[in-house]
């Protein structure tokens, strides 16, 4: 897709979704928009106490990614390539995973008033990798608030993503099976990634590289 100005990539926590964004954007000659996840005053808490840091720390996401999409403004998409580690729209994957019912309702509200005012990608990249793999990641990366992330709460995430992008269609979507690709230390893994996207027309791609 070479025509893409505005690059989504998606995936569960510690697949990789960074390190690829950051590739990206240097070889589209673009930039890379990054999550602002460390700043998140609840996060730490939220992992060690999900049902009752919930609904802070998904306000203060859909807050701080709504800011940050805003801020791209069109002009800038029309002029350069962006590169974004998230899509704003999964958003939801972690509200229907995390709230009860009563803050789902007060959470909708304000999703649906934000969600109407900030820009679509031209491309959606969602990153899979087997749990395992994912808990590895997330392992060597030893960043202090995942470190009580439990392995039931990694798969029903998985599992919550793999619903979402099922039955995905609001832009074209690229699949990737990330857990045997290494996109750090192979320049071959990422040069067959970038190939692979500038082919896609449009709809749904799988992409499971042959070892």
């Amino acid at each position: 897709m070479e025509k893409a100005r505005y690059i989504a990539l998606e995936g569960p926590i510690g697949v990789g979704k960074t390190s690829l964004t950051e590739f990206l954007a240097k070889e589209f000659q673009g930039r890379a928009l990054l999550e602002d996840v460390d700043n998140n005053p609840f996060l730490g808490s939220f992992y060690k106490d999900r049902k009752n840091y919930a609904f802070q720390t998904q306000l203060f996401f859909l807050l701080s990614r709504y800011k940050q999409q805003k801020d791209l403004g069109q002009q800038e998409l029309f002029n350069s390539t962006i590169v974004a580690d998230y899509l704003f729209a999964k958003d939801k994957i972690f509200a229907y995973l995390n709230l009860d019912e009563n803050e789902l309702s007060l959470y909708e509200q304000i999703y649906r008033l934000l969600d109407a005012r900030i820009p679509k990608p031209d491309l959606v990249i969602y990153l899979q990798a087997r749990t395992e793999v994912l808990i590895e990641r997330i392992k060597k990366r030893n960043k202090d608030y995942e470190k009580n992330i439990e392995v039931d709460y990694i798969e029903r995430l998985v599992d919550a993503y793999n619903r979402y992008f099922f039955y995905y269609t609001d832009t074209p979507l690229l699949v990737v099976n990330t857990s045997d690709i290494d996109f750090v230390d192979s320049p071959d893994d990422l040069s067959n990634m970038v190939n692979e996207i500038r082919s896609i027309k449009g709809g749904v791609q799988h992409y499971i590289p042959v070892r």
